[in-house]
């Protein structure tokens, strides 16, 4: 007797093989679920880097030229000139380790405006991720954890020139302004990255904005030096805020948050406002960025 064979049935569920987290009891939290999707994309960010270093090391090699030709060019400058230190290379440490971190968060918008323009980041909008602030959050990792191997690397270039090196209190503080400092500018231009409409007009944002900010701070000369205009946008400019406590750091040992690191037009500026700046600085930025986030990740 001859029969049709039926196969048995199978027991697998291909819509849970091919969409296992909308089958999946155990399904990770969505903090866990952020976690994840930003370490994977700003892992994609470092294995770019691995790939093309040359960015990297020019971005090290580039201040610590500054520090060692400006160095050299000042070191016969009159006692005095550069306040309570007669070395310009303790002197200009801070300026370059700011300006550096500073420039480095600048550029955080480039990566994102070149996936737009690629097409990638469209790629990224559609896929099913928990958060696609994901996206910001990696790429402010990575621009800031690029920004304290470039202060490390100038630290340690400061030091052997001859500039000293602040003790664990001192190299923590460093960290602690240098992270808030490109946590607000990296806010700033991946707002900038959202906003524009190419790479074209945020490279001629970052052109207008670099230099003009270093000038108009005190990474190059001190306060007593400047016009009175260019003394008060000087005061106003939250590069100096992070510079000024950085240069206490390396011409004072014993430091406290009480101790007056700037004479603003206005007044004394303490250690401890100088952070307080520089947080509210970090938080304005995120806030002024939200919406246009939101409105372009919803």
């Amino acid at each position: 007797m001859s029969g049709t064979f039926l196969p048995e049935k199978s027991d697998i569920n291909w819509q849970q093989v091919a969409a296992p987290q909308l089958y999946n009891n155990a399904t990770p939290s969505f903090f866990s679920d952020l976690v994840q999707e930003t370490l994977a994309l700003t892992r994609r960010l470092f294995i770019q880097l691995q790939r093309r270093p040359s960015s990297l090391i020019a971005s090290i090699i580039q201040p610590v030229m500054w520090l060692l030709l400006f160095g050299a060019l000042f070191q016969n400058a009159p006692k005095g000139i550069f306040g309570s230190t007669t070395n310009y290379a303790q002197f200009l440490s801070a300026g370059i380790i700011v300006f550096t971190a500073f420039s480095g968060a600048l550029n955080a918008g480039l990566p994102i405006m070149f996936d737009r323009e690629f097409g990638f980041l469209n790629r990224l909008l559609v896929a099913p991720l928990a958060s696609r602030f994901s996206i910001v959050f990696a790429s402010a990792i990575f621009i800031i954890s690029q920004a304290l191997l470039q202060s490390a690397s100038i630290v340690a270039a400061a030091a052997f020139v001859g500039a000293g090196l602040p003790d664990v209190k001192g190299l923590a503080a460093i960290t602690l302004i240098v992270f808030l400092l490109a946590l607000g500018v990296t806010a700033l231009s991946l707002g900038l990255a959202f906003s524009l409409p190419g790479h074209i007009e945020l490279i001629a944002v970052i052109f207008v904005t670099n230099l003009p900010l270093l000038f108009a701070s005190t990474a190059l000369a001190p306060l007593s030096f400047m016009p009175e205009w260019l003394r008060v946008i000087a005061t106003l400019n939250p590069l100096s805020y992070a510079i000024e406590p950085i240069r206490y750091l390396y011409t004072h040992k014993d430091w406290e948050l009480g101790n007056v690191v700037m004479h603003a037009f206005w007044g004394d500026v303490t250690f401890g406002a100088a952070l307080l700046v520089l947080f509210g600085f970090a938080i304005v930025a995120l806030v002024t960025i939200q919406p246009r986030l939101r409105q372009t990740l919803a």
